[in-house]
């Protein structure tokens, strides 16, 4: 949300409340990544916490607008709706969250041991943004003037409990290119939960990330589209979606702990115009793909996009051979954003098909 903490105070109203609320929510956010990171150093990606394998275990509390964790339980596993938004919202994202690893990919919930999840809503006071932060998901409930709830998205809330699945397999840092990744990574599964609630195909769907977060004065449809990087939002707010499309139009920055919001954009697109081409649901066989290759052991935490890309191949063709049609959709998608991938096998299949 750096974005928001430039944003012009001169225009409305809007404008007025944004970059305060913004500046809240960055210190929040420095002190959610610094409590991750630690929880992140403190785990292996064997460790589980109280996980009851192949059993989905949710609890929702309530921060009352307040920065205090966990917060009060309104609802447990197998609770009926509570009649808070933000609450059931949660709850039933967790649970289509859960449903994704679990029933497409086998892998019972973020550690593939039965993790139990944990939410907390109304976290903070007008805070605009959901984070992992490493042991639970919390969401904000927006600002009122730019955002809605957070918890009114799937794909965010799917989004940030894949960053949990992150840390529990390649636990790639969150800096640079494998800080895109990680955020790539979460993006990607983000929007197969989604896709897969509603049963689109590849080919029919958005691929937008937070779609309806944005309340009706802001010039945009979503945080940001996987399928076209740069077009999801221009706002005199927000700015327009600094995300590029390929590498042509990497971003190098200190900023946002090296662009990983920003540079996101290539690897995602890589993944939606590979499944494009693929066609039919993107969450089998191509989602099938990039878990493959975050469950492989062969990801290190400082994997860069080309490492990752020839990952990504390479399991690709372990799983559906040499010259497949998912082999050449994952091949391409790559090809396309101008990532080359590293190692002979992969470099040797890009000069056959160039």
């Amino acid at each position: 949300m750096q974005r928001l903490a430039s944003a012009p105070t001169e225009r409305s109203a809007r404008l007025d409340t944004a970059p305060s609320v913004a500046s809240r929510t960055l210190e929040l956010d420095d002190e959610m990544r610094r409590r991750r990171d630690v929880t992140r150093e403190s785990l292996s990606p064997s460790a589980s916490r109280g996980a009851v394998a192949g059993r989905l275990v949710r609890t929702v509390a309530d921060a009352k607008n307040t920065q205090t964790l966990p917060g009060d339980v309104v609802r447990r596993e197998g609770d009926p709706a509570v009649g808070d938004a933000a609450a059931d919202e949660s709850y039933d994202g967790l649970g289509l969250t859960y449903a994704l690893f679990d029933e497409v990919y086998g892998w019972a919930s973020l550690d593939g041991k039965g993790l139990p999840l944990d939410a907390t809503v109304h976290y903070g006071e007008q805070y605009d943004n959901a984070f992992w932060d490493g042991d639970r998901m919390v969401f904000g409930d927006g600002d009122g003037e730019v955002f809605t709830r957070f918890t009114v998205s799937l794909s965010v809330v799917a989004h940030e409990l894949a960053h949990g699945f992150t840390q529990y397999t390649s636990q790639l840092e969150y800096s640079g290119q494998s800080g895109a990744l990680n955020e790539s990574i979460s993006d990607v599964f983000g929007v197969l939960a989604e896709q897969r609630s509603r049963g689109e195909n590849a080919e029919d769907a958005s691929w937008l990330v937070g779609e309806g977060l944005f309340l009706p004065d802001v010039q945009g449809s979503a945080l940001r589209s996987m399928l076209a990087p740069g077009t999801a939002y221009d706002d005199d707010v927000l700015g327009k979606d600094p995300q590029p499309a390929d590498m042509a139009g990497y971003v190098e920055t200190t900023e946002d702990n090296g662009g990983v919001h920003i540079n996101s954009g290539i690897p995602n697109r890589a993944f939606a115009e590979a499944a494009v081409a693929l066609g039919g649901p993107a969450w089998d066989r191509l989602g099938q793909v990039w878990f493959d290759t975050l469950t492989s052991g062969n990801i290190t935490p400082t994997a860069d996009f080309a490492t990752f890309a020839a990952a990504t191949v390479t399991a690709a063709i372990t799983r559906y051979g040499s010259g497949s049609d998912v082999h050449r959709a994952v091949l391409g998608g790559w090809t396309t954003v101008g990532v080359e991938q590293t190692g002979s096998d992969a470099s040797d299949e890009v000069s056959r098909r160039a």
